[in-house]
This record gives C-alpha cells, sequence and structure tokens, in this order.
C-alpha cells in the first residue's frame, strides 16, 4: 500500500498561468494536464464554453515533491485561503474510506467519497480543524 500526501492548489481561472510560472521559477516540470474542455462529458451537466479551457486537473513535479492544481469552475466560489488543500493519495480503497471516515468524524463533507471517472474512490472533506482533504484512490486512468 502506498499512501501520499500532496499540497493541492485551486485557482480561479489561472491555473495554466501558475503553471508556467512555477514551471520556470522551480524548475517544474509538467507531469499531467487536461482541462474541463478535455474530461469526459456529463449529459446531465452540459459545460459552458467558458469553462473548457479551464484546468480540471494538473500535476506538476518539482524536485522529488508534487503539486496538483485545478480552476474552480465558472461560477464556483473561490475564497482566498481555501485555495491551498492536501491530496491524500493512496493506492488502497480499504484505506482511503478509513481515512475519509476518520476525517469527517465532527467535520464536514463536501463530496462523499465515491467512485468517478477517473478514481474508483473520491472524496472531498473538511476536518473539524477547518483543514481540506481530497481524499484519491489510484486505479482508474
Amino acid at each position: 500500500m502506498s499512501l501520499r500526501l500532496i499540497p493541492y492548489i485551486v485557482m480561479d481561472g489561472n491555473a495554466n498561468e501558475a503553471i508556467h510560472f512555477y514551471e520556470k521559477a522551480l524548475d517544474a516540470k509538467i507531469l499531467f494536464k487536461q482541462t474541463f474542455g478535455e474530461m469526459p462529458e456529463n449529459p446531465d451537466f452540459p459545460l459552458p464554453e467558458e469553462a473548457k479551457g479551464r484546468v480540471g486537473h494538473a500535476t506538476i513535479k518539482v524536485g522529488e515533491t508534487e503539486l496538483m492544481f485545478s480552476d474552480t469552475f465558472p461560477g464556483q466560489p473561490h475564497q482566498k485561503g481555501d485555495q491551498v488543500t492536501i491530496c491524500i493519495t493512496t493506492d488502497d480503497e480499504t484505506k482511503a474510506r478509513q481515512i475519509f471516515d476518520a476525517l469527517q468524524q465532527d467535520g464536514k463533507v463536501n463530496m462523499p467519497l465515491q467512485e468517478t471517472f477517473f478514481s474508483p474512490a473520491y472524496g472531498n472533506v473538511t476536518d473539524k480543524f477547518g483543514v481540506t482533504f481530497q481524499v484519491f484512490t489510484e486505479g482508474k486512468q
């Protein structure tokens, strides 16, 4: 079983700019970048034109460390102070559920742990101290 904690930075439409800035400033390498427009479409929630070029998910490597990025969806609230979360990444779905259940105690579930097109178990939770965690299980590509 593997377990990693990765800082996740959420931007308000300027993730591409931030990624390129860190690429130069920190000699970072882009490992993955996908826009909302490149993701599978959900017919129940049509993608507005202004969202298609925004970053849906990206990962860069700085030295031995990874940073993850995304943009907010247009119209989604974005508050300074909420833009850095911690992504807990594991390859063990049982461990992901155990971590998610522990973090939600006296906290707030923002997105229940569930299967998504990119993960067999992904969820978002803010713990009782106000720290937001994304729990991501590897396994889908």
